[in-house]
């Protein structure tokens, strides 16, 4: 499906691109590191390298449950998303429950929207107004300028995970734990151009229209590894321009990887079950 951008206005907020982009963005922060940092000297190996190759961790685990948050600020307003779900590393495959904030009106919850994660495309069943409750709605996220690190209401786990590849700095903060888990945290800055470059062939178009969609390609980030290397949580935090209002619009992405190698059997659409008429303005 080509670009759909459809813009409303939440209390005083115009929202962006894709799902989001109707119903509001969104960070926040999916589970918590807890506990105090253990006193203990840092890891070996530099930060930098560590962190560049922490998305292979992931392939090797082959699978886990995931948890998304996605906050959006602007003009004095927030706006949360949440997700839950699985994600399949090795076959780039994921599905998302993806839940929505209350509308602003009061009226009551809206239902989750079931997204499923692919090598170039994203699809929604329950989209909204206008779509038939058994068809998927896909979008082509070639065309997203933020190479839909934000567009879905959530990040892609593994696309999450690719931007570290782009890590120009980073220091270790401490040990500490989540969601029960020894941890170590990180903290530093990647780059998305560099990103894009060292990424999987999945990840290197849409990290590399993510560098010229955002307002910088400079991604600050907190990221919390086990001893095994893989990423149990990574906020990052992200900067664009709203088109419509000119104004800066900050958003942090927080994903939360547990229960690795559970089950993970995602399977897109054929393509008669996919929607091809137009989506009504909400």
């Amino acid at each position: 499906m080509a670009r759909s951008r459809q813009h409303r206005r939440t209390h005083g907020m115009t929202a962006v691109a894709g799902v989001v982009c109707c119903l509001g963005l969104g960070l926040g922060a999916a589970g918590c590191a807890g506990g105090d940092a253990v006193a203990q000297g840092p890891p070996a190996g530099d930060p930098v390298q560590v962190l560049r190759t922490a998305a292979d961790a992931l392939v090797e685990a082959g699978t886990s449950q995931t948890r998304t948050s996605l906050e959006m600020a602007a003009g004095g307003t927030r706006v949360t998303i949440r997700g839950e779900g699985v994600y399949d590393y090795r076959r780039r495959l994921g599905r998302l429950n993806v839940r929505l904030p209350q509308d602003p009106a009061g009226a009551a919850d809206r239902r989750p929207i079931t997204e499923l994660l692919a090598p170039g495309a994203l699809y929604m069943k329950n989209r909204g107004a206008g779509v038939p409750a058994d068809k998927w709605v896909r979008v082509d996220t070639a065309t997203l300028s933020d190479g839909n690190l934000v567009t879905g209401g959530a990040t892609d786990p593994f696309a999450a995970a690719e931007v570290l590849r782009g890590t120009r700095s980073a220091q270790f903060v401490g040990r500490t734990e989540v969601a029960g888990a020894r941890v170590r945290h990180y903290r530093g800055t990647a780059d998305l151009d560099a990103a894009s470059q060292a990424a999987s062939e999945v990840n290197r178009g849409p990290l590399g229209a993510a560098a010229k969609g955002f307002a910088t390609a400079r991604v600050p980030f907190d990221v919390y590894l086990d001893d095994e290397g893989r990423i149990r949580k990574i906020r990052h935090r992200f900067s664009f321009v709203n088109g419509e209002r000119h104004e800066p619009v900050a958003v942090a992405s927080t994903t939360l990887l547990y229960d690795f190698g559970a089950p993970a059997d995602v399977r897109l659409p054929a393509d008669e079950d996919i929607y091809a008429g137009r989506i009504a303005q909400e």
